[in-house]
């Protein structure tokens, strides 16, 4: 069970904080993936990315307005490339991790089975602005997401899905414009699947300090006002994961204070590394019956929630108190 780090790089063609990414990915590299979507090949510098970016062919046209086919290309062929991928994090050049990587690891186990995926009902006048076509579907679709989220396997799929079935309404949606911001929370309501995620942003951003008409504000000071908004957007997300938008001169102490302050207390990690043993191992047992029994044997989907963790941890439990 792995997890594809999903990105979408133009302009410079560079991730902000690479550095910073490179040192979060290493003590999870059993579990990540990592993938570029890119405009032009020919602009890219890095080695780290060079190495991670997808074939050419599966390279599509992006513009700000018309994202959704670079999306699609991306989850298609992270979907493809390895069948272990079961979370599928939506990232930029200007995002960067903002827990700690045994804080993400733990979260993975947990919430795997979940997409972490921020919606509502749209917050424009529909008849005005002509984002996504939402004028033109039923006012039960008038719906926007955020941009960035993290998809379960079963959710990029049921995308391809709904690409094919309803093949007129997904040309509709993103034929408007913005279509990224709205697209997926129509999707999963048109499945019932939006009852399902974790209804929270997996990104911290500032809407209220906006850089331009269209954009967030972008971290660059690292002043009080930041550290305040960013601890306190932390405190109230509980499934938040990264951060956008970032500027190459925010300072990387404050962000590595971040990322590593509680991986650095001997208390947390320790609680942390044993509910990550403890999810481990649940999540092993479920392998291992599904391997041997699946359903051809008969074996109930309740099978998996709910006998197959008590064992698990009855195990665990035992393996305590002998060793």
């Amino acid at each position: 069970m792995k997890i594809a780090l999903c990105f979408i790089i133009s302009y410079e063609h560079v991730v902000v904080k690479e550095q910073i990414w490179k040192e979060w990915i290493e003590p999870n590299r059993d579990i990540i993936n990592i993938y570029f979507h890119y405009k032009d090949a020919s602009l890219i510098k890095s080695p780290w990315i060079k190495k991670h970016v997808i074939p050419e062919n599966n390279v599509v046209n992006t513009t700000y307005y018309h994202m959704i086919p670079a999306y699609l290309s991306l989850l298609s062929y992270a979907l493809n490339a390895d069948q272990n991928n079961k979370w599928f994090c939506l990232l930029t050049d200007s995002c960067v991790p903002i827990i700690s990587p045994l804080k993400f690891r733990e979260m993975f186990f947990k919430y795997s089975d979940y997409s972490i995926f921020n919606w509502k009902p749209c917050w424009w006048n529909v008849n005005y602005h002509k984002r996504a076509n939402l004028y033109l579907l039923n006012n039960k679709l008038h719906l926007g997401n955020d941009p960035w989220f993290v998809l379960k396997k079963e959710d990029v799929l049921r995308c391809f899905t709904f690409s094919v079935i309803k093949k007129d309404m997904y040309n509709t949606i993103c034929n408007g414009g913005l279509a990224n911001e709205s697209l997926f929370a129509i999707i999963l309501h048109t499945f019932n699947q939006l009852i399902n995620v974790k209804k929270s942003p997996s990104h911290v951003t500032d809407w209220d300090r906006m850089s331009s008409a269209t954009s967030p504000h972008i971290f660059k000071e690292g002043n009080k006002k930041d550290i305040d908004f960013i601890e306190n957007f932390l405190k109230h997300n509980k499934y938040v994961m990264f951060l956008r938008k970032i500027h190459k001169d925010f300072p990387d102490e404050i962000l590595n204070d971040f990322i590593w302050k509680e991986d650095h207390d001997e208390d947390i990690r320790e609680k942390r590394v044993a509910r990550i043993v403890r999810l481990e191992r649940i999540f092993l047992w479920k392998k291992w019956i599904w391997g041997h029994y699946g359903f051809s044997r008969g074996v109930k989907f309740w099978s998996c929630y709910v006998i197959i963790p008590v064992v698990a941890i009855a195990a665990t439990a035992l393996w305590i108190i002998f060793m």
